[in-house]
């Protein structure tokens, strides 16, 4: 019978190479012997029969009827090896760069002038996000021009996340555009690349994008490390998404921050807390998440909705690999990685951007084309927000790959 490794390799063709005296070492992700653990304190949590307050909505946290359901699902109906077989279609592999193992996915184009992509994910998310755009980045795309677009796709987990090593204590969004660089350029060969991040990736994309403007030729973002303007000082008319997005930024602004500041300066109080407690994972996780699907109230009636399939994957990957604690210290670790300076970048690499309207942060174009080398592409989007990536998969590929038009230009 043919491995699974084996079919992975026929679909995706094992790519990374130990290059330049680094050690390239194929990865399989293989938790199965966590998930008795994991399950017993899912289902040995006690939960309240009713909530203290039934009036209170997601505004204040989790709701109880949905952290039940969620638990019940994660108990009944949720398959951990079925997630982690799904994981294994990609061809995953880890290097050691300046002393931090890093692991990555590494999914190539058949396509020989592919252009390399790498993706970067923030917190609370992993490279889990981005699988749903990974094989349709490879796929070759003809434009309406006839040029034709691939990408090999490279989507690494951040320090301390997942299957990454924890850094040290000082290490900053610096230091990882650093080894990141250093593993697109002489890991995997690439002389120049292209990139897209969100959250913390797009701190680190933005580092990448402005400080190695030899290597980056091209970025791509769906939020900027910037400080959102504030949308009474703007002498600009805004689109019906954009209004959308305004006002989520001033509720999220307002009432949003608690954890940021609970990671900024205590990590180690929720780290541990939640350390070995998969439902208070979920719980801290899922109610941003919830947040982040959620329509302001000024604007209309809100859907009640719960955390996704997907969001499961996120917690179990964290709960599994034990690295909540870790990937909480990149708040504590960049006190300054979101600046109030919107300053032209030492680059004239083209740009995208994408607004979502479920997005947690506004940033009009006036202020996208402040911080672009050149901006070539800002697409607004009436479906998907924070984790586009699994929101709206096909507006993600489709923006890419018009980015790709302007690679190297």
């Amino acid at each position: 019978m043919v491995s699974l490794l084996c079919l992975v390799a026929l679909l995706f063709p094992l790519s990374a190479t130990s290059s330049a005296g680094f050690d390239v070492q194929p990865f399989r992700v293989d938790l199965g012997h966590e998930v008795a653990h994991m399950k017993a304190l899912v289902q040995n949590t006690r939960l309240p029969d009713k909530p203290l307050y039934p009036e209170a909505s997601i505004e204040f946290g989790m709701e109880l009827d949905v952290l039940r359901d969620l638990q019940t699902k994660w108990l009944n109906d949720y398959d951990w090896a079925k997630q982690e077989a799904t994981l294994n279609e990609l061809p995953q592999f880890t290097v050691t760069i300046e002393g931090q193992s890093v692991h990555f996915v590494h999914a190539k184009s058949e396509e020989p002038d592919a252009i390399p992509m790498l993706l970067l994910h923030g917190w609370s998310g992993s490279f889990q996000e981005f699988l749903p755009v990974v094989k349709p980045l490879t796929q070759s795309w003809t434009s309406p021009n006839g040029t034709r677009i691939s990408f090999d796709v490279i989507v690494p987990s951040l320090p301390g996340f997942i299957f990454s090593s924890p850094p040290p204590q000082n290490w900053t969004n610096a230091d990882t555009a650093r080894i990141f660089n250093k593993l697109m350029v002489n890991v995997l060969g690439y002389s120049t690349y292209s990139l897209h991040g969100t959250d913390w990736g797009s701190s680190v994309g933005y580092i990448l994008y402005s400080t190695f403007n030899t290597t980056v030729r091209a970025a791509h973002f769906n939020l900027l490390p910037f400080i959102a303007p504030d949308p009474q000082s703007l002498n600009i008319t805004l689109t019906d998404i954009e209004k959308v997005t305004v006002q989520r930024s001033l509720d999220f602004r307002a009432t949003g921050l608690a954890y940021n500041m609970e990671q900024a300066f205590k990590p180690n109080t929720i780290g541990l807390a939640l350390y070995d407690n998969p439902i208070g994972q979920l719980s801290w996780i899922g109610s941003n998440i919830l947040l982040c699907k959620v329509r302001p109230p000024a604007l209309g009636p809100r859907p009640r909705c719960s955390p996704t399939r997907p969001s499961l994957t996120m917690v179990s990957l964290y709960t599994l690999t034990h690295t909540f604690q870790s990937s909480v210290w990149i708040y504590e670790q960049n006190p300054n990685g979101f600046s109030a300076d919107y300053v032209k970048p030492a680059t004239d690499a083209p740009m995208g951007y994408s607004l979502f309207e479920y997005e947690l942060q506004f940033t009009p174009r006036d202020y996208v084309e402040k911080v672009a080398g050149k901006l070539v592409s800002y697409k607004e989007h009436d479906f998907g927000g924070h984790f586009a990536g699994l929101d709206n998969p096909p507006a993600l590929v489709e923006d890419l790959r018009e980015l790709g038009l302007y690679f190297g230009s």
